[in-house]
């Protein structure tokens, strides 16, 4: 949002079949996000060339035509490196530069220093594969790029998407079929959930405090907050200090997704009141909860969706909600009611919401309820006669005509390998159970994957002594844990992966506090941690789970 104006994917999926090339970074797009990476890898198969940019070697690379295995923690100096290449090889954009972009001048002055050769140790991949895979996204286009996760849980996460930015406006692929900066998000509404304001310093649509206030304060009839509110990570440090007394958590597991567990349940410790509303008795409803709001899935409401490529979408109830749960909305109006606001959350129906929705976000008032029963429709769609838009910054960026470059520099993490840590821990998720497992730990998938795993190299494996199913002890400087062994050459020596879906592991006890700058993103992707055989504990069944590849 700071270089483009818009905080969202700037093209639609149907742009992956228009691609000539596919930069994928941080994003284990089959496993973690299976119908975008279906399409990826249909598309490569039909000839899209590919690039992954990822530690590991992720079932996209074995169809890449570049895979750059860097370290954890070297986005930035990788990406600001494939900058220079193209700079240096003149391979930019000179027309899109001179009518699209700012700060021409002094970015290449800046990316000079970032020559492939110079960062190719920092980052562990070779010069002259930085130098091809960047020749390839600029020389071969259009061009498209996705990132997730690895991109963003870094301390410079946010820098990092700045940098692929940059590289789409050096090279013109941006505001054009087939090209493209688009965000995986973690889950199918996350895009949805910060539009409608979930996000301390926005109102409805995305829009700054500043920037809404006046409509929102006339549609709703009361004040809007001068100043923005507390994201969760500077929630659960003023509870560290006894500042915040009452936590209302919505569909979220706090508790076991957080980082560095412990700190996270000091913080729990001195809050007063903790409501928890979701589907489950999740493991902050266990430890910490003071009420549990059971609350319907999304086979048991009408509402919508907002997926990653800016569409919205129908939801319709499929069942009536089982047991006592109700649908998030009802809740919240129930709750209101009780505390004596009934005349302010008087909706008889999620529709009636959304018609409040449209008032407050004048990018999405044309998108009826009406419209959607035909299918998804794509903001900005200002009027009820308006297409939608699935390309983004055609002719101008939302904030001006241009856009600037951005001179990253590099700042490595804190959390660095020691003698006495000398292993790099990367976390993620997996294709069988879903982030904390709130959902998926309750069905069969259980049977394909009972348990996490710490995914490790034959010559590590070899050195601590441990084989497929083995127990090991995993301890970073914030705590430890302890869970099975699978083996695998997907790594490189001395970067290990896990997941973090199982509870009675809780691996989030070796994460760390690092956080990216700008978001308050906690660096979940790098931990330096050392591992020790864990002789005498059983295996969990059927071994380590699915077998590496």
């Amino acid at each position: 949002k700071m270089m483009l104006g818009t905080g969202a994917a700037t093209s639609a999926y149907d742009d992956i079949e228009r691609a000539r090339t596919i930069l994928l970074c941080g994003a284990n797009a089959t496993e973690n996000h299976p119908i975008v990476g279906a399409r990826i890898k249909q598309a490569v198969l039909h000839g899209a060339g590919l690039i992954v940019i990822d530690p590991r070697r992720i079932e996209l690379a074995e169809y890449a035509d570049h895979h750059l295995a860097l370290r954890p923690g070297t986005n930035v100096p990788l990406l600001n490196a494939m900058a220079c290449a193209i700079v240096e090889e003149g391979l930019v954009d000179e027309e899109f530069l001179r009518t699209r972009v700012e700060e021409w001048a002094a970015y290449g002055a800046f990316i000079a220093r970032f020559t492939p050769e110079q960062v190719a140790q920092e980052c562990g991949v070779e010069a002259a594969e930085i130098r091809a895979a960047a020749r390839r996204y600029a020389r071969e286009t259009p061009s498209i790029m996705f990132h997730g996760l690895g991109t963003t849980e870094h301390v410079q996460g946010t820098e990092g998407v700045m940098c692929l930015i940059n590289l789409a406006l050096l090279t013109g692929n941006i505001g054009k079929p087939g090209t493209g900066v688009n965000p995986l998000r973690g889950q199918n509404n996350v895009q949805g959930s910060a539009h409608m304001g979930c996000e301390p310093s926005n109102l409805t649509g995305f829009v700054p405090i500043a920037d809404g206030r006046s409509l929102v304060e006339g549609v709703w009839g009361a004040p809007v907050p001068t100043v923005p509110g507390l994201n969760l990570m500077k929630m659960l440090d003023v509870a560290q200090t006894g500042g915040l007394k009452a936590l209302w958590v919505i569909g979220w597991d706090v508790l076991l997704t957080n980082p560095n567990a412990t700190r996270s349940r000091h913080a729990f410790e001195g809050i007063n009141l903790v409501i928890v509303q979701d589907l489950f008795l999740n493991e902050t409803a266990k430890e910490f909860g003071t009420v549990f709001l059971p609350a319907a899935s999304s086979f048991e409401k009408d509402g919508t969706f907002m997926n990653a490529e800016r569409r919205v979408q129908r939801v319709r109830k499929a069942i009536d909600p089982v047991g006592s749960s109700k649908p998030d909305w009802e809740i919240i109006c129930l709750l209101a009611s009780a505390m004596g606001q009934a005349a302010r959350f008087s909706y008889d129906s999620a529709g009636a919401i959304w018609e409040e929705v449209r008032k407050v976000w004048k990018a999405g008032a044309g998108i009826s309820y009406a419209r959607l029963e035909a299918g998804g429709l794509q903001w900005p769609c200002t009027t009820e006669d308006h297409p939608g838009t699935p390309l983004l910054h055609t002719t101008r960026f939302a904030q001006a005509e241009r856009a600037a470059l951005r001179a990253i520099d590099y700042r490595p993490t804190d959390e660095r390998t020691s003698a006495e840590f000398p292993f790099l821990l990367i976390t993620g998720r997996n294709l069988y159970q879903f982030n904390a497992g709130t959902m998926t730990a309750r069905t069969k998938n259980s049977l394909i994957r009972p348990s996490d795993t710490l995914d490790i190299h034959p010559d590590d494996a070899r050195r601590i002594g441990v084989a497929g199913g083995d127990q090991v002890h995993v301890a970073s400087r914030h705590g430890d844990a302890r869970l099975p062994v699978r083996v695998t050459s997907a790594l490189r020596p001395g970067e290990v992966f896990a997941t973090f879906h199982t509870a009675e592991i809780f691996l989030n006890r070796v994460t760390g506090p690092l956080r990216d700058r700008y978001t308050e993103t906690p660096e979940f992707k790098v931990t330096a941690v050392r591992l020790q055989a864990a002789s005498g504990v059983a295996s969990p069944p059927h071994g380590a789970g699915p077998p590496a590849y």
